[in-house]
């Protein structure tokens, strides 16, 4: 058989030029302008291009949803299917995704920024992933019997919450959005999606090989707008029963408090991180360690909530490790994100940049010593690209080791001992992930146990795959994306007793 050649920078460009973005809101099974006619600009942030304008949805719109929502979900006609029929539909439609890979890839690339390579096969192959191991776990959850007299039985059931609102981010738009849309389908409830406004695109793509699936009108929504409008609009919904949320720590906080002044609807939040990659001296592999901190830092533009922004390296190899983190940066500088082999494409948008920048600037205002990169790139394009930068002499007092970039800038800080390294690294109020890099296995679990994280990585970054869940600890949020936990989020669990004569 003849292999095909993996697609080059001049084919995914001429691709490009026959594309077509899909910009309007699915609701209730159709395309639709927004109510009020508003649309808002959807620009690349490769070139600085408008890619299209897309439909702005506002309180109105939201409104409509959930009604629409709320009849398919009363009306039991996805909810009351059979788990095995649910299964193969979504089965069906994580299919779909894969055939039209190269389509939503592009989408993801033109919209977002990230390199083409990584918008196939890590969003666009996740998201297939996601939905097929979901679809093929839902009839493989069982419920319970409580132990009981013999004349009587305590029964206790899943059904499904009703209707779901997830408001999801720009980084991961496709992947993100299945970890959320996938469990809460399977589990039979209505769905509203708002993806980002700074990446919509292929959200609304996907709702259409929704319904070509076999998803039935009403169950599967997508609202494109501003977090300031619709995505307000859902979280202060009276008839909205779930809210799942991925974004920043600020923004999780305040739906919080939406939801205890609407219906005390369930709010479920994966939230922001300064994960600590902590690497010891005995570590068993440096340059491996070194690699994978490299790309912790770099992939994905270090627009990443688990990225590893705080490297505690122990004192006695700082500068050798340090050093070796530097060569491993040199294949992450930014390029073009249609060249199949960058790495490092471009920041989402110029306010992101901007935000970047600020930070990298007050680094230095801050007496960290700037070791490398920490300038703009490619200006010339139009687009929005940065240097990976890293910062030696970094404390946790400083802004560039305490706040959340998102953004490719390492801080790092060094360490004397266990003790002192998890005293560090639990220093922040965020919990989401951690590493160590260590051969003593016993330091590795001592380690791994006393930190506050909800996902630890022992002589790796940013291990695990969809049995394992994701969430964090602390004002990283609440609540588990992916693995069975991830069913949850988007059931009731009912207590049934039964007497018997």
């Amino acid at each position: 058989m003849t292999k095909i050649p993996a697609p080059t920078r001049e084919d995914w460009e001429h691709l490009a030029t026959n594309l077509t973005f899909t910009n309007q809101a699915f609701i209730n099974g159709e395309y639709v302008d927004a109510l009020s006619g508003a649309t808002f600009a959807c620009e690349s942030p490769i070139d600085g291009r408008i890619l299209t304008q897309v439909a702005s949805c506002d309180a109105a719109d939201a409104d409509l949803a959930v009604k629409a929502a709320r009849n398919a979900f009363e009306s039991g006609i996805w909810r009351d299917l059979p788990p095995a029929k649910r299964k193969q539909i979504l089965l069906k439609f994580a299919d779909l995704i894969a055939k039209n890979r190269d389509e939503l890839a592009l989408l993801e690339t033109l919209d977002m920024g990230k390199p083409i390579r990584f918008s196939s096969s890590v969003d666009i192959g996740g998201t297939a992933r996601a939905i097929s191991w979901t679809a093929e776990a839902i009839d493989k959850v069982y419920g319970e019997i409580a132990p009981t007299p013999t004349n009587q039985m305590g029964l206790i059931t899943r059904e499904a919450v009703g209707v779901v609102a997830a408001i999801v981010p720009w980084n991961f738009p496709l992947l993100m959005a299945s970890w959320k849309f996938a469990p809460a389908l399977a589990m039979g409830n209505s769905v509203i999606l708002k993806p980002s406004e700074k990446s919509p695109l292929t959200a609304l793509r996907v709702a259409g090989l929704a319904k070509e699936a076999g998803i039935p009108d009403g169950v599967f929504n997508v609202l494109p707008g501003f977090g300031t409008t619709v995505g307000k609009a859902l979280a202060l919904h009276m008839d909205v029963d779930t809210l799942a949320f991925t974004g920043s720590t600020a923004v999780a906080k305040q739906l919080m408090i939406y939801a205890g002044e609407s219906n005390m609807k369930r709010v479920w939040l994966e939230a922001g991180g300064k994960s600590p990659n902590i690497v010891f001296a005995d570590a068993p592999n440096l340059e491996k360690a070194a690699e994978a901190t490299a790309q912790g830092i770099a992939f994905n533009m270090g627009q990443v909530c688990t990225a590893g922004t705080r490297l505690l390296v122990e004192a006695s190899i700082k500068d050798k490790f340090v050093t070796l983190v530097k060569a491993a940066l040199v294949k992450w500088q930014p390029n073009h994100p249609l060249d199949p082999n960058t790495l490092n494409g471009a920041i989402v948008d110029k306010q992101q940049l901007s935000k970047v920048l600020g930070y990298i600037e007050k680094g230095q205002q801050e007496g960290a010593s700037l070791l490398a990169g920490g300038e703009q790139a490619f200006q010339e394009s139009g687009g929005y690209y940065v240097q990976p930068t890293v910062f030696t002499d970094a404390k946790n007092t400083m802004q560039i080791a305490s706040e959340e970039i998102f953004g490719p800038v390492l801080s790092v800080l060094t360490f004397d001992s266990m003790e002192d390294a998890i005293k560090q690294a639990n220093d922040t109020i965020y919990g989401l992930a951690a590493a160590v890099w260590t051969a003593d296995l016993n330091k590795a679990h001592k380690t791994a146990k006393a930190l506050r994280a909800g996902s630890v990585w022992i002589n790796n970054y940013d291990g695990g795959d969809m049995t394992a869940p994701f969430g964090g600890f602390k004002q990283s949020g609440k609540g588990r994306d992916k693995s069975l936990h991830a069913f949850d989020k988007y059931t009731e669990i009912k207590a049934t007793w039964l007497s018997f004569e």
